[in-house]
């Protein structure tokens, strides 16, 4: 059987993502894995207070509100096995478990800046946590230290497949306004089916 997962690539906008883009150059500079399309179940390492770039961890991202809200994104999926996908749960679930033991690599994101390999223990940025993720998961094998890894170096992978690029807002908006539709033909569907029974 097999399961898709989702890369999530944002730019929030922030005095903090600007100043990343100086050195990146690239237009997104945070990401997340999703395990779900509709973007339910999203996890990375960043802030725990939005208004804060300072203080931050592993988090279960909450994509309706806070810094997301105005964000623009970039959406890709990964086609995986079954095995893969309980072992990036395990592996998400280990962190989640023991979060209060990980911090934010803030240190390492000045080290990505100058090209220099700094390791910490319990200590992810964003797109180092995504790469472990994938990499333990035998995913995907990244080539280069993952203290060093980029948002869009995780896109070095064939294996990831563009499904949107826009405003976060509106692709969340279509998927939910596609929920209802859907909904409401299923209870269209058993309202009809009930009725020709009683006939």
């Amino acid at each position: 059987m097999e399961r898709k997962v989702y890369l999530l690539l944002t730019d929030t906008g922030t005095l903090f993502t600007k100043t990343i883009k100086l050195f990146t150059k690239k237009p997104y500079n945070h990401a997340s894995i999703s395990l779900d399309r509709d973007l339910n179940d999203v996890y990375s390492f960043g802030r725990k207070k939005p208004r804060n770039p300072f203080i931050g961890g592993f988090v279960k991202e909450n994509l309706q509100a806070g810094l997301f809200k105005e964000a623009k994104c970039a959406i890709y999926s990964c086609t995986i096995s079954e095995d893969q996908f309980e072992k990036m749960i395990i592996r998400i679930k280990q962190i989640e478990e023991q979060k209060q033991r990980y911090k934010y690599n803030l240190l390492g994101l000045f080290a990505v800046a100058i090209n220099k390999e700094f390791k910490r223990e319990n200590a992810y940025f964003c797109s180092q946590f995504v790469a472990t993720v994938l990499n333990d998961s035998c995913v995907i094998q990244i080539r280069k230290p993952l203290s060093l890894v980029t948002p869009h170096d995780l896109l070095d992978s064939s294996l990831f497949q563009l499904v949107y690029q826009g405003n976060l807002a509106d692709y969340l908006k279509d998927n939910f306004e596609d929920e209802d539709i859907m909904y409401a033909t299923v209870s269209k569907n058993r309202s009809f089916i009930r009725r020709m029974w009683s006939m």
